[in-house]
């Protein structure tokens, strides 16, 4: 059942990742992640009328607020990524390093270095970029699963209000900056970020659940999967192409995980 979760989890997150991406091409990274995450609030409200378990304990909403801050932090490096850069690298390399972080795992440092080299000088600048945004997430986001694993799930989904709210508030600054820069995203685009957000709301959900029935350092290996999804997606939809070295790279990557999600 936790590893099922975590595919879930991991399914949702890329979507959500790939329509934040777009999103975030069209507008500011700083404006889609306050609407998404103010979404992700009002997600974990209702879920706790679904599964409000013992209730809102202290403890459980303090490791809830302490995942929000790797939550925020790593949703804004992300979504700035996957704005400015390439998906592929992006994705890839906030997955692969959460799990190392998580887990140790020697083989996804070649997996970096892969999926990081371009052969087109005129691309390396944006390929260097993409990789600081996807480390800068990754380390955010090993921060979010273990603070999500350590609430644990007797609160429900309380835990996941907090860290919404977290989230929200310290990327509020962000926000409005960029908002009073840029202005608002076009009415065409708002509901491409409210999917994103309520999506993103349910993969927060399903991988709370998931640490209830298994082990943190297979659980977010397994929903570290995400990656592939947005990969796949932004293969599909933006054709973005792959050099040898980076299909190689995905694939170490890939390997990277399975390795740690059985070891």
């Amino acid at each position: 059942m936790a590893i099922l979760l975590a595919l879930l989890s991991a399914l949702a997150y890329g979507i959500s990742d790939f329509g934040a991406g777009v999103a975030s091409r069209r507008s500011e990274a700083g404006v889609v992640s306050i609407i998404v995450l103010a979404i992700g609030v009002g997600c974990g409200v209702i879920a706790t009328a679904i599964d409000p378990g013992v209730g809102a304990r202290a403890g459980a909403l303090e490791w809830g607020a302490a995942s929000g801050l790797g939550g925020g932090a790593g949703t804004l490096a992300l979504y700035r990524g996957l704005g400015a850069g390439r998906m592929t690298i992006v994705a890839t390399l906030s997955a692969v390093l959460a799990a190392v972080v998580l887990a140790g795992i020697v083989i996804a440092i070649p997996a970096i270095a892969l999926v990081s080299w371009h052969s087109d000088p005129a691309a390396r600048g944006e390929a260097r970029a993409s990789v600081v945004y996807g480390l800068l997430a990754g380390l955010a986001f090993a921060l979010l699963f273990i603070g999500l694993d350590r609430a644990g799930t007797r609160s429900g989904a309380w835990p996941l209000v907090s860290s919404e709210v977290v989230g929200l508030l310290l990327l509020v600054p962000f926000g409005v900056r960029a908002s009073a820069r840029v202005g608002l995203p076009p009415r065409r685009d708002l509901a491409l970020i409210v999917g994103v957000g309520v999506i993103g709301g349910c993969a927060g959900l399903l991988f709370l659940a998931a640490t209830g029935h298994g082990q943190l350092a297979i659980v977010a290996v397994v929903t570290s999967l995400y990656p592939a999804f947005t990969v796949l997606l932004a293969r599909v939809f933006l054709t973005e192409r792959w050099s040898r070295a980076q299909a190689l790279g995905l694939a170490v990557a890939a390997a990277a995980i399975v390795l740690v999600s059985i070891g």
